[in-house]
């Protein structure tokens, strides 16, 4: 049985004590005895992280296992399999373990680019057992270097895995408030106490308590400290996001900046292995931070609905579903079809934490994983699915234009072009679907879908604003009709694919102006998709014309659908740009 599938199993478990944890809390604040330390969004926040580590695992085992077992087969000191299977060499390469985890966790919190993979797992500002499946996707990148010592020793590789997965299991439960002190097991072991201490940002509580099992390494190192007030928890940089994406991104985009800005090329590292917090002097001045203030600590809760927290666990529920299967199968699976399945599984993710956001409405985040869905069929060859799901991302998209078209009253023009612009592409995705050569009409029904988006984008401007990009776009189209022009065969064939890449650059081009012209966020993102459209299509065109291209569907639907995805949540009525 595979470490994949062991989480598999753990996890009922796991959510089972989740909802003892939860219950109890709720059951001793009642009684004015205690607190419940769970909200929704935090909780399903944490575990999404949780379930995003273990997908990344799946292919960063080449470094956490891979690389550890090189090393073993060739400079094991003591490779003695008949010890180290016994139980003597099981506990003894636990220790081992337990004592190569306290330097990985300090490092974590004492070198910055560490501490950029580690510090997923301290955002959370409440403190439960949610929280301990919050884990990081990045830690593998240079985590690994911390236990070469037990290849090097001759720890076998299954050994370290299993110890290693003991490791982690036993954490599960240090992250809990309904537990007290438990007096000479404080002192020993690493537990709920202590690991409060670990995950608060009170200055006396800071980079201290690392130890995984024991806490004797901290009594060892000096970095012990008992629990003695109260306990805020999270970052002193607070993530302030249910985007599970850049929960991961946060730290190493703050250092990628500050490392970009600094003068001397000394610092530009310097900001990469210093502390968490370091910044060179210069990129300070210029860009101050406030100081960390504990009384100014403000919990993220952005309000959320009833009805959209029910769509948020059902969604929750079903994700985890598709998270086990991935799981189970993850060393029998094509690693081609792993990925494409647990990119579906990230987006989708990423759509739940932005409902969770208020960035997303419940229709929009079945666009996105629809869409997802789609691709990811028609690049693994699935074709009932393809064939169910490539239609669905455009009518999900035509009711929620739909919606808008029936509530407004000075856009209703606006919104009818994107309908029928819609309308036209959900035609054309039907029509290349069906059986048989229908190139040419699926082709006339895009161009009418490009012929409304080219009047939708000038509403409310004057026709191509900007010049610049007019020549660009035009210039994209004539390169692409040069590379497809020995594939096209017929005059009814040229003449159509020519004016087909006509309409479409001049239809970049519109909103490439439209956005010069506004110069805000939701225009720049139509003008994306646009872009992404053009791209789309000359993918499909090498792909049909030209020569094959790898993976062919994934790239087109991907393009067309992320074109699409932003052109319908961002297009809205043009105001005239202030003056």
């Amino acid at each position: 049985m595979s470490p994949f599938q062991v989480i598999v199993l753990a996890t009922p478990v796991f959510l089972l004590l989740i909802g003892l944890e939860l219950a109890w809390g709720l059951a001793r604040e009642r009684r004015g005895s205690g607190r419940n330390s769970y909200r929704l969004n935090d909780a399903l926040n944490s575990i999404s992280l949780g379930v995003l580590s273990q997908l990344s695992g799946v292919f960063s085992k080449l470094l956490t296992i891979g690389i550890y077992s090189a090393v073993y087969a060739s400079v094991a000191l003591f490779p003695d399999q008949a010890f180290w299977h016994s139980a003597p060499g099981v506990l003894l390469a636990l220790l081992f373990y337990d004592f190569c985890y306290y330097w990985l966790h300090r490092g974590g919190h004492r070198v910055a680019v560490l501490w950029a993979a580690h510090s997923v797992h301290h955002q959370s500002q409440q403190y439960n057992l949610s929280t301990a499946l919050r884990q990081t996707s990045s830690g593998a990148l240079l985590g690994w270097l911390f236990y070469l010592p037990m290849a090097v020793a001759g720890v076998p590789p299954l050994i370290f895995g299993i110890v290693a997965l003991i490791d982690l299991l036993y954490q599960f439960w240090v992250h809990t408030e309904q537990i007290g002190k438990l007096g000479w097991f404080d002192r020993v072991f690493c537990s709920p106490s202590n690991h409060r201490v670990h995950h608060a940002v009170n200055e006396p509580y800071l980079d201290k308590n690392y130890g995984g099992m024991l806490v004797l390494w901290d009594r060892l190192f000096g970095t012990f400290r008992a629990e003695d007030e109260v306990c805020v928890y999270g970052t002193r940089a607070p993530l302030n996001s249910w985007d599970p994406l850049w929960a991961n991104a946060q730290v190493y985009w703050t250092l990628l900046v500050d490392s970009w800005r600094a003068r001397h090329w000394p610092d530009k590292l310097r900001v990469w292995l210093m502390p968490p917090g370091w910044r060179p002097a210069d990129v300070a001045a210029r860009w101050p931070k406030p100081a960390f203030d504990l009384a100014r600590v403000q919990t993220f809760d952005p309000p959320l609905a009833r009805g959209v927290a029910g769509f948020a666990v059902l969604q929750f529920s079903a994700l985890l579903l598709g998270v086990a299967a991935v799981l189970w199968h993850a060393e029998l699976w094509p690693t081609t079809q792993v990925a494409l399945c647990s990119a579906v599984l990230l987006v989708s993710y990423w759509a739940l934490g932005a409902v969770l956001q208020g960035r997303l409405r419940w229709a929009e985040v079945l666009l996105v994983q629809a869409a997802a869905v789609a691709t990811a069929a028609a690049a693994l060859g699935w074709t009932d699915l393809a064939l169910l799901s490539k239609p669905m991302p455009m009518a999900i998209a035509i009711f929620l234009v739909a919606t808008k078209l029936y509530a407004s009253r000075a856009g209703a023009t606006f919104y009818a072009l994107l309908l029928v612009a819609l309308l036209a592409s959900l035609a054309g995705d039907v029509l290349l679907m069906l059986p048989g050569d229908h190139f040419i009409a699926g082709l006339t029904a895009f161009l009418l879908a490009h012929g409304a988006y080219l009047a939708l984008f000038r509403q409310g401007l004057g026709w191509f604003p900007s010049r610049t990009a007019l020549a660009a776009t035009l210039s994209a189209g004539t390169l692409v009709l040069a590379l497809l022009w020995p594939g096209l065969h017929g005059a009814l064939l040229t003449a159509a694919v020519t004016l087909y890449v006509l309409l479409i650059a001049l239809m970049a081009a519109q909103a490439l102006g439209r956005a010069a012209v506004l110069g805000d966020a939701a225009s720049r993102a139509v003008a994306g998709g646009a872009a992404l459209f053009m791209l789309s299509d000359a993918i499909l065109g090498i792909d049909r014309f030209v020569q094959p291209v790898p993976l062919a569907p994934l790239w087109v639907l991907g393009c067309y659908f992320v074109a699409q995805i932003l052109i319908v949540l961002n297009t809205r009525p043009t105001r005239s740009p202030a003056r």
